[in-house]
């Protein structure tokens, strides 16, 4: 199935927005999973191999699903300057995820994550041009106060694989908000091979520039293979998502990997989120909860 429609106005029928948001709810249950499993072969392998073997396999992945659907994978479009730096931003959140995602508590990554709608809603208005009004910007200005909180960049038990989080987080929504600004002719299928394609050459260059030695470990691939599977159909639902709906209907839908990443790290990784980090999740939460009612309030009137 390849969603190809991009609703812009803000009264996008409601089929449309059912399936957009129950698309997202899917694509976060399966990006938790990935999460883990990409924590699981970091354990075993260097980062820059799972980030290569990841966007290898994926890449792979899509290129026969687009086969399958007899979709154009290999075109002029990939030129395109909404493309381009469509993709250039999935380097930079791969490359953030992974390296956060290794070295950071799977529950503390799951927090961070979560403040992606919120700079959604400042790229909408910046990139997209979309009102956003001083209720809204409040609404942004706590939530990344309730990020401080998770962070917290004051205390002795910082970690600097948080920045990498940061990064990742700031990459994933600037990718999202340009998925919508590629030409509309393009396939969900289309873009999200030619997203993995583009991180394959910045594996290797990681590999080479932080002198990792290739390891080889059978659970380490059986780990990469799990998240090849999951991180791919995820990622497509994720693309479909953010084209079938408008930002402001799909994005808030994102807490739901909260749920499933914190879940996940209790469970596969024995963490133990302390007090800060539930009350500065929260905050983010109920931040964007009220910037996503807020405008769907403005929605209606309009």
């Amino acid at each position: 199935m390849s969603i190809q429609s991009r609703p812009d106005a803000p009264g996008f029928e409601t089929s449309g927005s059912t399936r957009g948001i129950g698309l997202m709810v899917l694509a976060m249950a399966l990006l938790a999973v990935s999460d883990m499993f990409i924590k699981l072969a970091g354990g075993s392998q260097p980062p820059g191999q799972v980030m290569f073997l990841l966007s290898l396999g994926g890449t792979a992945f899509f290129l026969l699903m687009a086969r399958m659907q007899r979709a154009r994978v290999w075109d002029r479009r990939f030129w395109h300057p909404t493309v381009m730096r469509r993709n250039v931003f999935e380097i930079v959140a791969a490359f953030g995820l992974v390296i956060g995602l290794t070295y950071a508590p799977l529950s503390l990554v799951a927090a961070l994550l979560q403040t992606t709608p919120l700079i959604v809603t400042v790229g909408a208005a910046l990139i997209l041009k979309e009102p956003v009004g001083p209720r809204r910007w409040a609404a942004v200005l706590v939530g990344l106060g309730g990020m401080l909180l998770v962070v917290r960049p004051w205390s002795a038990s910082f970690a600097p694989s948080v920045i990498f989080v940061l990064i990742a987080v700031v990459a994933l929504a600037f990718r999202d908000l340009y998925t919508r600004l590629c030409p509309p002719e393009v396939p969900s299928i289309t873009l999200s091979t030619w997203g993995f394609a583009a991180t394959i050459p910045f594996g290797i260059l990681t590999m080479v520039l932080m002198g990792e030695t290739p390891v080889v470990s059978g659970i380490g691939l059986v780990h990469v293979a799990g998240a090849v599977v999951v991180t791919t159909t995820g990622y497509y639902a994720l693309t479909s998502a953010m084209r079938a709906a408008p930002v402001a209907v799909v994005a808030p839908f994102r807490y739901a990997r909260l749920v499933f990443t914190t879940g996940l790290g209790i469970l596969v990784f024995a963490e133990q989120p302390d007090t800060l980090t539930y009350v500065g999740s929260a905050i983010i939460l109920a931040a964007g909860l009220y910037t996503f009612l807020r405008e769907r309030k403005l929605a209606q009137r309009r």
